[in-house]
C-alpha cells in the first residue's frame, strides 16, 4: 500500500494515519472518472477499473484498503467480484446498483459488502461512507478491549483474533468477530438491532439493521452445531438477540 497521509475528524480530534488506495470498479469510465476525482480531491489515491478480471488482477496486486464496486459488470457481476474478494480478505466493500429492491441489497450484504449506494447517488454521499467505513476499519480511532474473554464454551482473545468454540478454532470475518466479542462480553443480554449497529458497526454506519440479521445468521453457521436450532445465540422475538452463557 502507498504510504501517504491523509487527516481524519472526529469529535474534536485530528488523526492522522497512512492514506488508503481505493479500488474503483465500474464499466461506466464516467462514473470511475467522477468517482475517482473526488477521491483524489479527499487526498485519496484512486485506483480505477472497467470490468472484473481487471478489478481482481488489480486488487491481488494493489492491495487496496477500500474497494467501490458496481454490481452490473460486462464480464462478470460485481456480487461475484465481491465473493472472490471475501474468499480472502476483510478489505470493505461499498456496492455501487442501480437497483433499489432489497433483495439486491439483502444479497450484497449475504456476498460480504460493507455498505451500497443506489445511482444515482450523492458524491458527497458516497465520500462520506468512504471514510466512515475507513474510521471503522483504520483502527486508529477506535481501541478496543483487549482482555479475553469467555462465554460458555466460546472463548474470545482479541490481541490474537481468535475465537474456540469448545476445542474447535473457529476462522471469523472482522465483523463477525467484532459483534461475537461484544456479544461475549455482554452474556444473557438481550441487544436490538440498532444498539448492536451502533455498537459493533459505530454510530456513523450507514447500514441497516439487516445487516445484523445477516452476521448473526453467518455467526450461527459458525457457532451453533446446528445453526437453524440455536442454543447459544438465540432471537428474542420482537427485541433482539442475546448470547447465553449456560
Amino acid at each position: 500500500m502507498h504510504a501517504q497521509l491523509f487527516r481524519l475528524i472526529r469529535k474534536g480530534c485530528i488523526l492522522f494515519v497512512t492514506m488508503a488506495n481505493i479500488l474503483v470498479v465500474d464499466d461506466e469510465r464516467p462514473i470511475v472518472e467522477a468517482v475517482s476525482y473526488n477521491l483524489r480531491k479527499e487526498g485519496f489515491h484512486a485506483i480505477p477499473a472497467g470490468d472484473a478480471d481487471e478489478a481482481l488482477s488489480l486488487f491481488r496486486r494493489e492491495q487496496p484498503a477500500l474497494v467501490i464496486l458496481d454490481i452490473m459488470l460486462p464480464s462478470a457481476s460485481g456480487l461475484e467480484v465481491c465473493r472472490q474478494i471475501r474468499k480472502v480478505s476483510d478489505v470493505p466493500i461499498i456496492m455501487l446498483t442501480a437497483r433499489a429492491e432489497e433483495t439486491d441489497r439483502v444479497v450484497g450484504l449475504e456476498l460480504g459488502a460493507d455498505d451500497y449506494v443506489v445511482k444515482p447517488f450523492s458524491m458527497r454521499e458516497l465520500m462520506a461512507r468512504v471514510k466512515s467505513l475507513l474510521r471503522r476499519t483504520s483502527g486508529e480511532v477506535k481501541r478496543p478491549a483487549t482482555a479475553d474473554v469467555q462465554c460458555g464454551d466460546i472463548h474470545v482473545s482479541p490481541t490474537r483474533r481468535e475465537v474456540k468454540v469448545g476445542d474447535r478454532m473457529v476462522t471469523m470475518s472482522r465483523l463477525e468477530f467484532e459483534l461475537l466479542y461484544f456479544l461475549v462480553r455482554h452474556p444473557d443480554r438481550v441487544f436490538d438491532r440498532i444498539t448492536l449497529l451502533d455498537k459493533v458497526w459505530g454510530e456513523d454506519a450507514y447500514v441497516g439493521v439487516r445487516t445484523v440479521d445477516v452476521h448473526v445468521r453467518w455467526l450461527r453457521e459458525k457457532i451453533e452445531e446446528d445453526p437453524s436450532n440455536p442454543r447459544r445465540l438465540l432471537t428474542v422475538r420482537g427485541v433482539g438477540y442475546k448470547l447465553v452463557s449456560r
